[in-house]
């Protein structure tokens, strides 16, 4: 399965997460739990697509201004948008479970 996972940056986030449900990833390229987590959040995709959640990432390194936006100090941080606002936060990798009952 490829995975269709959006990668977001400053210029991109706004349209991409001012309407539904986003599950956002803030995540770092050496960040062993949020190597671990990716297939999790990739096996979860289509579930999540199906409810009407997108699953979005945001490189820390890359954007850092969006994680101090959002206060992100520690990776991986999972956070819930609805419509563009932040409803849920979990911070540390997360098994299936727990980002199901996130979203829900």
């Amino acid at each position: 399965m490829n995975s269709t996972i959006q990668h977001l940056s400053s210029s991109s986030f706004a349209a991409a997460t001012a309407q539904g449900v986003t599950l956002l990833d803030f995540y770092a390229t050496w960040c062993g739990p949020c190597k671990a987590l990716a297939p999790t959040l990739e096996a979860l995709e289509g579930e999540f697509a199906d409810r009407g959640v997108r699953i979005a990432k945001v490189d820390v390194d890359e954007s850092p201004e969006l994680a101090a936006r959002f206060s992100v100090t520690g990776v991986p941080t999972l956070i819930v948008l609805k419509d563009g606002r932040e409803v849920r936060r979990h911070v540390g990798a997360a098994p299936a479970g727990v980002l199901r009952e996130l979203v829900s």
